[in-house]
């Protein structure tokens, strides 16, 4: 049977490899196995030269122990990934004869000899993907580690007894896999990098003497590590590195919980938030160690945006950089210019900086945090592509220089025997073509790892602002008269109010009290904002709006670090503050919405209402479904990040008013899908499951109903919301649970508590103001309402008025079946024939009463024609030609033609009702789309007007045709409405 290669190879490396085939036949043959060769079948022996040209150390192995080969081929293991805890198991059967702790030792040794060939075989062969080789290694590791650890423990525990917590239950150690282990990324010679921890203090029980719990397990850490490390006749299982503990060589060896949690809280460098993003569970106690991983997230990713993390990962690139230059690892393909590391770096920089605020960024392995960089738009796809495709070729490379030796190393060869084996491995015909291909991709990489938090001061790619300048003026504090000499010339229209507004900043308490780290951020900040102020069309205006921010955020001057590092955010706070006081005055009291100016990409594209609610739905499940403080503080972020979103686009133009408020309706509509999911829950963990009146349980027979602006999906910004609560339930029968209720307390308390949730004031402000006045009976009804009850009185008692509210109502969050029930209500109560006359009248005098309470004084009492004037103001909602009257026209037309037209009934936004008369040959096309304009542009200047924080008003000579055309149509209708 042929050995020879398949594939033609460089002189030198087939006479290597021929070398090592006779060396193997030799081994066979002393061993009695020569005649067997045909058993290991011929993609074996076809594929085994391949091998053997790129490792040595599987040519050494298969020689020491020639049986290997026929278990190699058993059970198809060369040619299939493992099944998920296969090699665990494998690992048990080999382990299960071992007696003493010298036996354990060499059959983990054998055992991982056996799985490195495996595994190096698969990975040089292409047979497995190259993160498939990682985490095959990572979890041989894994089972090394728990199997090793349990044996040990059960050995020592039985001479020296149980280790106890307080409560004497019996304790484990935890293992903590950090770096390559820990994201399941070891390489063919990774060191296995640990941190030994146990849960609480105490000590051993029956054994033959006491002692302390840390005692204890440092005992059984220091024989896990003999046990893995040594290097014996058998080789070694793992290199073991204790160096990432707290102390580094001079700490314990072994900290408890509580221990742990101290010192990372109190001393905790940044480098170690850096290498704790991979921590990972590894061995030991698995739900103690999610307990440990839980207490020590905070130290890893804060709570929101960390720019003042920036600084101390500079430092840490510059020390890369320098440490490349120093050491020569140019031709180092980890640590070298744009090497392994750099790719990590990259990823690991955006984690520490959002992973507080993105939990999606929360977790270890490479090549997904990347994916999540291009998803959210933090990178753009075409970066992330480049740092994924040379990611995998650097960790190829890397792979195959190990596993010529099985040697730790990633130092390209220098001999052109060993430059040859690499180039073949990678499948290139020379080692030219493959120094090149190299270079490429880690010129990528060098290029990307460059930018990552550059200093913005030295990106030539940007226009550079002179700062210099602006420095004097804030640190020299110079005279009045030069100051604004200084302003004047940087185009400030009125110098003396703008430095008028920097020395009440410098002189204000909150800037009198900033510690010397937070005056040094100001200090750098303020010359940059001068700065890009001037090239604002306003720098005056664009100063002012600012200013209330930069003194909110003196004391938490992360802020300031976010907005000099990224000139496109600050510019983008200028343009929005500028263009809106009420978004200027939105972020200087919500300041942690900042964020959201990091990327333009994202801030001028709101998402769809799928997106919205299935990223509220992730942001809430990872918190604990019992912290409800935490889950309003996301709910509140929520709504502020998006609200800002919908908000520049609107301001850039890019987003139309009709989308406006389909947006700012979709983020209410998910947000109190929620809050309503948050409060069920609540109810139902408190007091049990209520009943229907067929005795079986509720499963959220519960539905919210909008009226007015987010019924009829017209809402603007820093609208509330009109709500009517309806159930379904038996209110008589009580829940099931621990403190039980009748069903009537049940739905009221379930009400109370939305209310609660949306309206709350908490440091982050409220969700919404709500008005619950359309329910039935108003105030004086009740808060929670029953289907059956909400159909009685509105068929019974229910005013026109209420039944004109009624056209916009549309169920927004709950049941859906319970929807279809009010919406088929809704139908039949509107859709009832009417006496139109009385109608009519019914309108009229409720729109009059309205002008009466609402309107300006030149439509109080009757319409007056000098309203039409300048100097008189026009109430866009409330004035005779307003929004109002379109409203009461639509609800009109509603309520006396959908007996015969039901299809007036399927929309509840007045733009779709008005085609639908339109289609009904209700209204001429030309009468509809006069009434469709005119909405619109009320609409569109009412939003302009909000967004300046000016009233719903405009002079009365504004919008003089739409007026003149909305008062005849009216007339038409319901005559002597304008009293004219």
């Amino acid at each position: 049977m042929s050995l020879s290669s398949p594939a033609p190879m460089p002189t030198h490396v087939q006479r290597l490899v021929d070398h090592h085939l006779a060396q193997w036949r030799l081994a066979l043959h002393q061993a009695g196995l020569e005649a067997s060769l045909h058993q290991l079948g011929d993609q074996f022996l076809s594929e085994l030269p391949q091998v053997l040209a790129g490792s040595d150390f599987v040519a050494e192995q298969l020689r020491r122990d020639p049986q290997m080969a026929w278990r190699l081929v058993e059970d198809q293991r060369l040619w299939r990934s493992l099944a998920p805890g296969e090699l665990a198991e494998l690992l048990a059967e080999a382990l299960a004869a071992a007696a003493t702790e010298e036996e354990l030792a060499r059959l983990l040794r054998r055992f991982r000899q056996q799985q490195q060939v495996r595994i190096i075989w698969r990975d040089l062969l292409r047979h497995a993907a190259t993160m498939e080789t990682t985490r095959d290694l990572s979890d041989m590791a894994d089972a090394c580690l728990e199997q090793g650890y349990r044996w040990l423990y059960g050995h020592l525990s039985a001479g020296l007894g149980e280790p106890c917590g307080p409560d004497g239950e019996p304790q484990h150690m935890v293992v903590l896999g950090m770096g390559k282990l820990g994201a399941h990324e070891l390489n063919l010679s990774s060191d296995i990098d640990l941190i030994f921890a146990y849960p609480r203090s105490g000590e051993t029980r029956g054994g033959r003497r006491s002692l302390s719990n840390q005692e204890f397990f440092i005992r059984v850490g220091q024989r896990l590590i003999k046990l893995l490390d040594e290097v014996t006749v058998d080789g070694f299982v793992f290199r073991v590195d204790m160096r990432l503990r707290p102390y580094g060589d001079s700490g314990a060896l072994v900290f408890s919980f509580n221990a742990l949690e101290q010192y990372y809280q109190s001393q905790g460098r940044d480098w170690e938030r850096y290498a704790m993003i991979k921590a990972r569970v590894v061995a030991g106690d698995q739900q103690a160690g999610a307990e440990l991983l839980a207490m020590l997230k905070p130290f890893v990713y804060r709570r929101y945006l960390d720019f003042a993390a920036i600084e101390a990962l500079r430092n840490l690139k510059q020390m890369i950089q320098r440490e490349v230059q120093r050491k020569g690892l140019e031709d180092n393909v980890k640590l070298g210019s744009g090497g392994i590391r750099e790719v990590e770096f990259i990823g690991q920089a955006f984690q520490l900086i959002h992973g507080g605020r993105d939990r999606s960024l929360q977790q270890r392995p490479i090549l997904p945090v990347l994916d999540v960089l291009a998803t959210n738009i933090y990178l753009p796809d075409a970066a992330v592509d480049e740092l994924k495709g040379a990611y995998l070729f650097l960790r190829d490379t890397e792979h195959a220089l190990q596993a010529v030796d099985d040697r730790q190393t990633q130092m390209l060869p220098t001999d052109a025997l060993g430059q040859a084996r690499l180039a073949l491995v990678m499948g290139f015909d020379s080692w030219d073509e493959y120094r090149a291909q190299l270079e490429l991709q880690r010129s990528k990489v060098a290029r990307h790892f460059a930018g990552v938090i550059a200093d913005p001061d030295d990106d030539k790619d940007q226009p550079q602002l002179d700062y210099e300048e602006w420095m004097l003026l804030w640190d020299d504090l110079p005279e009045a008269e030069a100051a604004q000499q200084q302003l004047a010339e940087g185009g400030f229209q009125d110098p003396v109010r703008a430095w008028n507004l920097l020395r009440n900043l410098m002189g204000s308490a909150r800037v009198r009290a900033m510690q010397r780290l937070s005056r040094e951020r100001l200090d750098v900040f303020m010359p940059r904002l001068l700065g890009m102020a001037c090239e604002q069309d306003d720098p005056d205006l664009a100063l002012e709006r600012v200013m209330p921010l930069v003194e909110a955020v003196a004391r938490r001057s992360a802020y300031l670090v976010l907005l000099t590092e990224n000139p496109g955010a600050l510019h983008e706070l200028l343009v929005l503050c500028t263009a809106s006081p009420l978004i200027a005055e939105q972020i200087a009291r919500y300041p942690v919405v900042l964020d959201e100016l990091l990327n333009s990409g994202r801030l001028y594209r709101p998402p769809e209402i799928a997106e919205l609610v299935d990223e509220l739905r992730q942001e809430l499940v990872r918190i604990p479904e019992d912290d409800l403080e935490q889950q309003m503080e996301v709910l509140r972020y929520f709504k502020r990040a998006h609200g800002l979103r919908v908000v520049a686009s609107e301001i850039a133009g890019s987003l139309p008013l009709m989308k406006v408020s389909d947006y700012l309706t979709w983020i209410a509509e998910a947000i109190l899908q929620q809050v309503l999911e948050l409060a069920w829950r609540d109810m139902v963990r408190r007091h049990g499951t209520p009943r229907r009146h067929d005795g079986s349980p509720c499963e959220l027979d519960f539905i919210v109903v909008g009226y007015g602006k987010v019924g009829g999906i017209e809402l603007s910004h820093g609208s509330d919301l009109d709500l009517v609560f309806i159930h379904d339930g038996d209110t008589e029968a009580e829940t099931d649970g621990p403190r039980p209720l009748d069903g009537g307390r049940f739905y009221t308390r379930l009400g109370q508590r939305i209310i609660h949730i949306l309206t709350a004031h908490t440091t982050s402000g409220a969700l919404y103001e709500v008005d619950m006045r359309l329910r039935p009976s108003g105030d004086a009804g009740l808060l929670v309402t029953s289907l059956d009850a909400f159909a009685r009185y509105q068929r019974e008692e229910a005013w026109t008025w209420e039944h004109q509210a009624l056209v916009r109502a549309r169920p927004l969050a709950g049941c859906p079946q319970l929807g279809e029930r009010f919406n088929s209500l809704r139908a039949d109560v509107l859709g009832r024939e009417r006496d139109v006359n009385q109608l009519r009248q019914e309108v009229l005098n409720m729109r009059q009463k309205m002008r009466d309470n609402l309107g300006t004084s030149s439509t109080q009492g009757g319409f007056d024609p000098a309203a039409f004037t300048a100097d008189a103001l026009f109430d866009l909602k409330q004035d005779a030609g307003g929004i109002v009257d379109i409203e009461f026209m639509v609800q009109y037309a509603v309520l006396a033609w959908s007996c015969r037209y039901p299809e007036l009934l399927r929309f509840t936004d007045n733009i779709r009702i008005l085609d639908g008369l339109r289609d009904a040959g209700l209204i001429a096309s030309e009468d509809v789309q006069r009434l469709q304009e005119a909405y619109k542009a009320y609409r569109a200047a009412a939003h302009r007007l909000a967004l300046q924080k000016q009233p719903g008003k405009t002079p009365g000579d504004q919008f003089h045709d739409y007026r003149h055309d909305i008062i005849r149509l009216w007339q038409q209708w319901l005559p002597d409405a304008a009293g004219a």
